[in-house]
C-alpha cells in the first residue's frame, strides 16, 4: 500500500526544487529568457502553484505505485527507474516542444534536467520510507 504522507512530502519537495530552481536568483531569468515570459505579467498566478502541487502528488503517487508493483525497495534501483520514467516518458514527450513548437533546446534542456531532479528526489524521498 502507498504510503500517502511520504506521496505528500514528494511532492513538496519536487515543488521545493523547483522553486529554489526556477528562482530569478538561480535559473529563473535564464528560463524567462528562453521561454519568452513577461514577468511584468502576474494575471492568473494565484492558483498555479497549488496546480503544480497537484501535479506532482499525482507524479508521487504514481511513481510509488510503480516502486510498489516492482517490488523496488533499494535506493539504485529507485533512483534508476525514476531515471527511466523519466528517459521513456518525460524527456521523449517533452522534445515535440523543441521539434515541433521551435522552442529553444536549451529550455528543453533546462526544464528537463529539473525533471529528472525532481524524479529522482522524489524517488529518494518515497524510498526512504519504505
Amino acid at each position: 500500500m502507498v504510503n500517502s504522507l511520504s506521496v505528500i512530502i514528494a511532492a513538496i519537495a519536487a515543488m521545493v526544487l523547483g522553486m529554489s530552481w526556477y528562482t530569478p536568483k538561480t535559473l529563473g531569468k535564464l528560463w524567462m529568457k528562453l521561454a519568452n515570459v513577461d514577468s511584468n505579467k502576474k494575471d492568473g498566478m494565484a492558483w498555479r502553484p497549488l496546480v503544480g502541487l497537484l501535479s506532482y502528488a499525482v507524479m508521487a503517487y504514481v511513481l510509488a505505485t510503480i516502486f510498489e508493483l516492482t517490488g523496488t525497495i533499494g535506493l539504485n534501483s529507485g533512483l534508476y527507474i525514476a531515471f527511466l520514467l523519466w528517459l521513456g516518458f518525460v524527456g521523449t514527450t517533452t522534445l515535440g516542444s523543441f521539434l515541433w513548437e521551435r522552442k529553444p533546446f536549451n529550455l528543453w534542456l533546462l526544464n528537463n534536467t529539473y525533471n529528472l531532479l525532481a524524479l529522482l528526489l522524489m524517488a529518494w524521498v518515497l524510498l526512504s520510507w519504505t
